[in-house]
This record gives structure tokens, C-alpha cells and sequence, in this order.
């Protein structure tokens, strides 16, 4: 295969995968500690408006990052509010975050900007710039694995490589730290951790914090990172396909960054392969290509949800009285 090939798939894959691995983390956190989060997707979705939003208004990539982040944790806080502080029903409590943010960055969208809910283009100041600029180039004189290296590896932005960091960073948190440990003690048996002296609410609003701030990194990188501007609806399943990763994980954070991958490879595939002629059916189908990573979500979920064990506590409200 031509390394040309291999290296523009390899770039394709880690780019389009990052918001997914991101989402998949937050998701991890949040249902360790015993509360589902069906509402990944919303959150990324407001986080991208804050960003795109802030970043046209103001010209400032840390204000941009900051108000996607404080967007999507006051969007897990009130998730936390209806779950954790008043016992409510986890899964409508999520959907009830995706249709809020279906809607209010829409509505917002055409009354602060009136372009269809859509928010004007960043700045090229503004967007988050190659890590490395200049060294792709320079590796690809270098036989065989150069061009792989460079434009595969080397030719991203801070936040591709942030979150291919984050992790084994959250593997580390997760198994090796005391609030890891409790973490997940509070996902399997919170009644141990209250006899424990341990408070089952305070650790479950820290999950649902570290998750809004990654779901809102992943959010600002669709509008800072991946696209110009924020469009309706932008994130396009992705919440749902980071939460399929982390199924198919098995609430691992190695095993949801490899299906995060997967995924990311796919949806590249899919990019590539359009246009494609095949002998004998033609040229394939956009809608079929387009259908593709969401295909595979289903078939991973119904192959392996299963055989997929998730921590024992979780969508179980925890009340000292019963």
C-alpha cells in the first residue's frame, strides 16, 4: 500500500477519533461513579456553540475553550442535580440535556448571530494550530516511514495529542489513586463507601465535573480544531458513538480508545471512499458511506452489550435509606 495512503488515513483517523476519545473518557468517569450519561452528545453540542460563539465574538482561543468547558459542566451539574441530589431517572435526565441543547443552540444561534443557527467562521488566529509545523515536511524525504511519521504523527494540533495523553493519564487515575479506587467503589457498592465515611454525592459530582470538562474539550475541538464555525446539530451522533465505544470498552479507558479508533478509522474510510467505483455495483452509495461508523455502532453494541459487564451501581440512585 502507498505510504502516501497509509499516511493520510493515519492522519484522517487520529483527527476525526479525538472528540470520540475525549467523549468516551468523559463517559468513563461519569459511569464508574454509577451515573449514566446519555447526555454526552448534548453536551458536546453546547460546548461547540460556546466555543464557536465565543471565539467569533471575542478572538480569543482561551476564552473560546474556557466558556465551551464551563458550558458543559454546568450541563453535568445539572445533570447531577436531577440524579444525584434528587434521585431522578439518569436516562431521561440525559435525553432531556440533548434535547435542550438540540434546540437552545439553534434558538440561540439565530437571535445572537442570525445566520440559520449557525455561528460566524473563527478566525485562523483563533483556531488551534499545528503542534509541529514545518517537521511533516522535513520527514518526508525519509524512506518508507517518513511520511507516516510526519503527516500521520507529527502534523496535529495540541488537542489531538492532549487527548491521546489523557489516556493513559485517566488509566492512572482511575487504578492507581485513591479517588480512583473510591471512584469506582462508589459505581459498584455506594452503600460501602457510605459506611466508609465517604460521601457517595461528592464523589459522583467530581465524576460528573472531570466529565463536563472533557466533554467540553471535545466540544470546543469540533469548532477550534476540525471545522470554522458552529453548524446545527454539528456533532452528529458522536456523543452516542463515544458512548458505544465505551460499552464496547468495557468501561476501560484502553479498551474505549481503541474502539474510539476504530470508529475514527472507519468514518475516514468512509470519507475516502466516496466517489469510489466498484466493478461490477457501480460507484458506492453516499448515504451508504455516510451510514457506515453508525452501522458499526450497532453491530458492535448488539455483538458485545452482552457480554459487557457494567459497574454494578449504575442508573441506581443511591438514598441512605433504603
Amino acid at each position: 500500500m502507498d505510504d502516501t495512503l497509509i499516511a493520510a488515513m493515519l492522519a484522517s483517523t487520529l483527527r476525526v477519533s479525538t472528540p470520540l476519545i475525549l467523549c468516551a473518557l468523559a463517559g468513563m468517569f461519569s459511569e464508574r461513579s454509577g451515573v449514566v450519561d446519555i447526555g454526552l452528545e448534548g453536551k458536546m453540542l453546547f460546548a461547540a456553540f460556546a466555543a464557536g460563539a465565543a471565539g467569533a465574538a471575542y478572538q480569543s482561543t482561551a476564552l473560546a475553550l474556557g466558556l465551551g468547558v464551563l458550558v458543559a459542566v454546568a450541563l453535568s451539574w445539572m445533570h447531577g442535580l436531577a440524579c444525584v441530589s434528587h434521585k431522578g431517572d439518569q436516562v431521561v435526565s440525559g435525553v432531556a440535556i440533548n434535547i435542550i441543547a438540540a434546540g437552545m443552540t439553534v434558538v440561540l444561534g439565530i437571535a445572537w448571530f442570525s445566520q440559520g443557527g449557525q455561528t460566524p467562521p473563527v478566525g485562523s488566529d483563533v483556531r488551534i494550530q499545528v503542534l509541529f509545523p514545518g517537521l511533516p515536511e522535513a520527514l518526508n524525504g525519509i524512506p518508507l516511514v517518513g511520511r507516516i511519521v510526519g503527516e500521520g504523527l507529527l502534523s496535529h494540533n495540541a488537542m489531538v495529542y492532549l487527548a491521546l495523553a489523557l489516556v493513559p493519564a485517566c488509566w492512572w487515575v482511575l487504578f492507581r489513586t485513591r479517588f480512583g479506587l473510591r471512584l469506582r467503589a462508589v459505581g459498584e457498592n455506594p452503600q460501602m463507601v457510605d459506611a466508609a465515611g465517604v460521601s457517595v454525592s461528592r464523589l459522583r459530582y467530581a465524576a460528573l465535573t472531570i466529565n463536563g470538562v472533557l466533554c467540553g474539550l471535545a466540544g470546543a475541538y469540533l469548532v477550534l480544531a476540525q471545522s470554522a464555525n458552529f453548524s446545527a446539530n454539528m456533532t452528529a451522533g458522536r456523543g452516542f458513538m463515544a458512548l458505544a465505544a465505551l460499552i464496547f470498552g468495557r468501561w476501560h479507558p484502553v479498551g474505549a480508545f481503541w474502539a474510539c479508533l476504530l470508529f475514527g478509522f472507519l468514518d475516514a474510510a468512509a470519507i475516502r471512499l466516496q466517489g469510489v467505483q466498484i466493478s461490477g455495483f457501480g460507484e458506492v452509495p453516499v448515504q451508504f458511506i455516510q451510514a457506515l461508523p453508525y452501522v458499526l455502532t450497532v453491530v458492535l453494541l448488539a455483538g458485545f452489550i452482552g457480554k459487557a459487564v457494567a459497574p454494578q451501581a449504575l442508573g441506581r440512585p443511591y438514598s441512605k435509606e433504603r
